[in-house]
């Protein structure tokens, strides 16, 4: 019998999903932009990142801004970060069934906020025997009430666009240092002691490939909501990140870059906190310092979310200044 050739047999294997992910259109809805918009970027030899949108959760990006990435080997697939809905989790499918046919075996996640993990039921419905990999705190927190509630608000920032998607909680607690054999790559685990962008934080490297996925800890020309975090905590996460042998960082947010990108996010909450630790010495109220710390970010200016949380950074920096006193 005549060999088929490999690009057919892929060729073939994305029809077949697609076919599959269209049947019954309301249970399994895909995110058609995602597909047809975004594509996978290999940023190393085995290493794929869909760069996703910066703009917060709304009807017309149905829910879609984070940074899903994928590693394919000879022997299998590990994802990490699906989305924040079923459709995005398919489409994401989709875009890795393009590539390899090989089995999707492991799915982590990088902490518990709903946009980087509430793709997982797309893997359980492709492959019921997926792994799903988290710090045992976000499992914790997301059984005790924080998967439903952004189950709920993502349909409500998205206007029902992600309604119909169901939280795959992980169930495989993640311990500091855990490595994973990929076949012939390392997924190695970096848990974050106490907190940093929320207390669930978890850093993936592949070290054969220099690559560091750091989940929302880091982002890049992308400022986030740090109502779960710690600025000092933060900074310190970077400061571990930085003595890391990488050399591609894979921000939660915004394009994969150099080393660079955690030394810039780092110095952001630094100014951050520093600047109101001094301002407080003066007796300044946090509506007060907000116009002095503004001149101290020129730098930053042009990153999508200052000016929506840059008042709410500096009320929790304050808050958590006041916290050190005691």
């Amino acid at each position: 019998m005549k060999k088929v050739p490999k690009k057919l047999l892929l060729l073939s294997s994305s029809l077949l999903v697609g076919l599959s992910l269209t049947a019954g259109a309301e249970d399994k809805k895909v995110h058609q932009g995602l597909l047809d918009k975004y594509q996978p970027e290999k940023i190393s030899g085995h290493v794929y990142v869909i760069h996703g949108p910066m703009g917060y959760p709304d009807k017309e990006n149905q829910g879609f801004m984070n940074n899903p990435g994928f590693i394919v080997t000879d022997k299998e697939v590990a994802v990490i970060d699906p989305g924040s809905s079923s459709a995005i989790g398919r489409a994401v499918l989709a875009h890795i069934r393009k590539i390899t046919d090989k089995p999707i075996t492991q799915v982590f996640t990088t902490h518990v906020h709903g946009d980087h993990w509430l793709g997982n039921q797309a893997f359980q419905e492709e492959n019921p025997d997926v792994k799903f990999y988290a710090h045992p705190a976000m499992i914790e927190e997301a059984k005790n009430g924080a998967a439903e509630e952004w189950i709920g608000t993502m349909d409500s920032m998205t206007e029902k666009a992600t309604e119909g998607t169901q939280a795959i909680i992980p169930t495989e607690a993640l311990t500091d240092g855990q490595s994973f054999d990929l076949g012939g790559l390392t997924l190695k685990a970096h848990l974050i002691e106490g907190k940093a962008h929320t207390d669930t934080d978890v850093m993936f490297e592949v070290p054969e490939e220099k690559v560091l996925f750091t989940g929302d800890t880091i982002n890049n020309k992308r400022i986030v909501r740090m109502d779960d975090g710690s600025f000092a905590g933060g900074i310190k996460a970077a400061d571990y990140a930085l003595t890391l042998g990488v050399d591609k960082i894979v921000p939660g947010h915004g394009h994969t870059g150099s080393k660079n990108v955690l030394t810039y996010y780092r110095d952001y909450l630094n100014k951050v906190y520093s600047s109101v630790k001094d301002l407080r010495e003066q007796d300044m109220e946090a509506f007060e310092m907000k116009p002095k710390i503004e001149e101290k970010l020129t730098d930053y200016k042009d990153w999508q979310g200052l000016d929506e949380e840059l008042g709410k950074h500096i009320s929790l920096s304050v808050l958590e200044a006041e916290q050190e006193d005691f």
